[in-house]
């Protein structure tokens, strides 16, 4: 057992979009993310996603059964918990810290593979 302080996880993190294993519990994965501009629209076909937003405020872009854009704005303190299937794409106007909780098969850009795709995910 060890306990984690968030913000020193955060100071080590210096990249955009590019998650960080912070724990691990009951085959879930808790990461650690610096958000800042436009993620890609993506989707996840097998799992859920809650996003917790520790420090600033984004915007969940998703599209809902009709194909039809829709917004949330999260603040900091609150979470979102983004379905499985359901496109989405996080935007932050400025830096946002966010904590995703996830299962460890959780690829960060889902179905899409581009150069945002973390494959291998480092500790923080």
């Amino acid at each position: 057992m060890e306990k984690v302080n968030i913000a020193e996880k955060f100071a080590r993190i210096s990249e955009y979009w590019k998650p960080y294993v912070g724990a691990e519990l009951n085959g879930q994965m808790v990461k650690f993310d610096k958000l800042k501009g436009e993620f890609v629209w993506h989707h996840h076909e097998n799992e859920d996603e809650l996003f917790l937003v520790v420090k600033g405020r984004f915007r969940m872009d998703y599209r809902d059964d009709d194909c039809r854009e829709q917004h949330k704005w999260i603040e900091e303190g609150e979470f979102i918990v983004m379905p499985r299937g359901i496109e989405h794409r996080p935007v932050a106007e400025e830096e946002c810290w966010i904590l995703l909780f996830e299962p460890a098969t959780t690829l960060n850009t889902g179905n899409v593979l581009n150069d945002r795709t973390v494959p291998e995910l480092e500790r923080v």
